[in-house]
């Protein structure tokens, strides 16, 4: 049924005449206050006995309705009368109340252009079909012809047997107006509840905030899940080559490794009970740089480099807070931050790296209007060619330190320097000493 007869009495365009009827139903409450007001203004006449004031009534009600439709909420409402009832797509409207005065004015136009074509569409459903029952009948029922229905020229004759048709008509007419209203109010929909630039903005902001803490959630996986199963292959491979020789050492080792997956399951779980949304969730969307369980290099960074010497590979640390005096006296997130980007040096360094990692982590004290920095610098050699621990730039983990770098508004490189392989993090730090 795609042609006229589908168009008119398919289920689209029925459930569209069924939201006429809601918005004539809508305009109701509108209608009888504004009857009121024209009755007083017409020497307390009673407006819904008399056409021309009941007309009146009608058209002052069409303003309370449009003001009203300023409400923010309406928009909503609307939406979804519209999308479950006019065969809408969804793409093609707003979500969520109207955020600017020009969104809230589009709805309301909607709202009262809705609520127009449905009271006169619901006053003709009304009235048509009743009136064109009895024309079809009137031939067929004689009594019908003494009733006084106002259609006095239907007393007998050939004018008796048009009366059919012309009830016909009636019904083909309503429908033919139900069906246009309709296929009109699905047409405007998208124009008057279609998001605005405000919508399509708030709804990038949104996307936008969401992939970043997806893209949080996804370094903290990695560093802390790709970190230990490092660790722990090491130090499980240094403890079976020294089994038989030295067991303190692979007693070291086996300690580390339990203590690393340890703190491993309970990173894991941490962000896992984020992932599931076990955590209190924001009412105004997710918070980006909401603090994420996670170590710290305060409090974290002695039991980290442990666990890295028990893989047998020669670690030499370096440690200066200069001005600080404390590594407590970091902020927390940029703590946090260096803590996930030292570890993530070490473990390329212990997984690609051949011989002795050389570790410096140091406050640099600003001059003049040069903010205090946090570097961190570590260096091995690389691994001999043919080694089959080819060491490249573009992983996951180097691009996570970068990142996390940027959000603090410092920079990683990494690479080749002075024939060993060096990454370098500079992180910048408030004025203050907290």
């Amino acid at each position: 049924m795609r042609g006229g007869p589908g168009r008119l009495l398919g289920a689209a365009a029925r459930l569209r005449w069924l939201h006429q009827i809601l918005g004539g139903a809508l305009l109701m409450p509108y209608f009888l206050l504004a009857s009121v007001g024209v009755g007083m203004a017409a020497g307390g006449a009673n407006a819904l006995s008399s056409l021309p004031l009941s007309l009146a009534a009608y058209a002052a009600a069409l303003p309370l309705a449009a003001a009203t439709g300023m409400y923010g909420l309406v928009r909503p409402l609307s939406v979804t009368a519209v999308r479950a009832m006019c065969a809408v797509p969804g793409e093609r409207l707003a979500e969520g109340p109207a955020r600017s005065w020009s969104a809230r004015g589009r709805a309301a136009a909607w709202w009262t252009l809705h609520l127009g074509v449905g009271a006169l569409v619901s006053g003709m459903t009304l009235a048509v079909p009743p009136m064109a029952v009895v024309l079809i009948v009137l031939p067929f029922v004689s009594g019908l012809r003494e009733v006084r229905l106002g259609f006095g020229w239907f007393h007998s004759g050939v004018e008796t047997y048009t009366a059919p048709l012309l009830g016909v008509g009636l019904l083909a007419a309503l429908a033919l107006c139900a069906g246009g209203a309709g296929e009109l109010l699905a047409r405007l929909a998208p124009v008057l509840l279609g998001p605005t630039a405000a919508d399509r903005l708030a709804a990038a902001e949104e996307r936008a905030a969401e992939l970043a803490v997806r893209n949080r959630l996804a370094r903290e996986l990695h560093d802390a899940v790709g970190h230990a199963l490092s660790a722990v292959t090491l130090q499980a491979a240094a403890a079976r080559r020294m089994l038989e020789r030295d067991p303190g050492f692979v007693r070291e080792a086996l300690t580390a490794i339990e203590d690393t997956t340890r703190r491993t399951v309970g990173e894991l779980d941490a962000v896992l009970g984020l992932l599931r949304e076990e955590a209190p969730a924001r009412p105004d969307g997710p918070d980006v740089h909401a603090p994420l369980p996670a170590p710290t290099l305060a409090a974290d960074l002695d039991g980290l480099l442990a666990r890295a010497r028990a893989s047998g590979t020669p670690l030499t640390a370096y440690q200066d807070p200069g001005p600080l005096r404390d590594w407590s006296r970091l902020p927390e997130i940029t703590s946090r931050e260096a803590y996930r980007i030292v570890q993530e040096g070490l473990s390329n360094a212990l997984r690609h790296g051949a011989g002795p990692v050389d570790l410096r982590i140091r406050v640099r004290a600003g001059h003049d209007t040069a903010p205090r920095e946090l570097e961190i610098t570590m260096t091995n050699p690389p691994a001999p060619p043919g080694a089959g621990q080819t060491r490249t730039t573009g992983g996951r983990g180097l691009r996570g330190s970068a990142e996390r770098a940027a959000l603090l508004g410092g920079s990683v490189e990494a690479g080749p320097h002075g024939g060993r392989w060096r990454l370098r993090a500079v992180l910048p730090l408030a004025g203050d000493d907290r």
